[in-house]
């Protein structure tokens, strides 16, 4: 997840990745797969100039969990506000 955040930091698309609108305009997916586990970042780059992370999960199921985008819309919305 290191290599890919890094590529965003510089600019760059990471590797495997999707927009996330149920979270909010802006925000991207991250997708990172090993041998046994997906793993999902979701982010926002269009605040401040700046990458946040808004949350970071093991997906176990092909849909992303409720908790999870409500999780992260809360975070997105913590940021806006401030």
């Amino acid at each position: 997840m290191g290599r890919q955040l890094d590529r965003v930091q510089r600019g760059l698309d990471p590797n495997d990745w999707k927009p996330t609108p149920s979270v909010g305009p802006g925000v991207r997916e991250i997708r990172v797969r090993d041998d046994t586990k997906i793993y999902r970042s979701i982010y926002v780059t269009n605040l401040d100039d700046a990458v946040y992370v808004l949350h970071v999960f093991t997906k176990r199921t092909r849909r992303t969990p409720t908790r999870d985008i409500r999780l992260a819309r809360s975070r997105l919305r913590a940021l806006r506000s401030r």
